[in-house]
C-alpha cells in the first residue's frame, strides 16, 4: 500500500512539474512579446549556451523568437526562426489540459502516445535532419567571421 501511493504521489508531482515546465514555455516568450515593441529580438546576441560557445546554433535555437513572431501573429517568421515554434505551443497547451485532466480524474491518457519510442525515434531523426538543412544553410549564409562575432570569442 505504501508502495502504491509512493508511485501515485511520485507521479502526480511529475504531472504538476510537467504542468508549470509548460506554462513557463508559454509565458517567457508571452513576456517578450509584449516588451519587443521596437523588434529588438531580430538584434539581440542569443542566450544559448552552445552559440555562445561555438557560434553554430544548436538544434533549439530560434524557438523562443518562434513563439514571440507566432503571439505577434506573424507566422512566416514564425517558421523561418524555428519550424517546431507553432507546434510547441500546440504541445505546450496540450499538455496542460492533459496533465490537469489526468490529475483531476485520477486516470492517464495518451500514455502509449507519450511513451512510444518509435515516436520518440522519429521526432529525433526529424529534428536531427532538420538541425543539418539549417546547419549548412547557416555556414552557406554567414562568414567564418561572422560567426565568430556570434560567439563569445569576438
Amino acid at each position: 500500500m505504501i508502495l502504491t501511493s509512493y508511485i501515485t504521489n511520485t507521479r502526480n508531482k511529475r504531472k504538476i512539474y510537467g504542468i508549470i515546465g509548460a506554462a513557463i514555455t508559454l509565458v517567457i516568450p508571452f513576456f517578450l512579446f509584449l516588451n519587443n515593441h521596437d523588434h529588438h529580438l531580430e538584434t539581440d546576441q542569443s542566450f544559448c549556451p552552445f552559440k555562445l560557445l561555438t557560434g553554430f546554433p544548436c538544434p533549439g535555437c530560434g524557438i523562443t523568437k518562434s513563439l514571440v513572431y507566432f503571439y505577434e501573429g506573424d507566422w512566416y517568421k514564425s517558421i523561418s526562426y524555428h519550424i517546431l515554434g507553432p507546434f510547441v505551443i500546440i504541445f505546450s497547451f496540450l499538455t496542460i489540459i492533459v496533465l490537469t485532466t489526468e490529475l483531476i480524474t485520477k486516470k492517464e491518457y495518451f500514455t502509449s502516445w507519450l511513451y512510444n519510442r518509435k515516436l520518440a525515434y522519429g521526432l529525433a531523426i526529424f529534428l536531427a535532419v532538420y538541425h543539418f538543412i539549417r546547419l549548412v544553410y547557416f555556414v552557406h549564409d554567414n562568414s567564418w567571421d561572422s560567426i565568430l562575432q556570434q560567439s563569445m570569442w569576438k
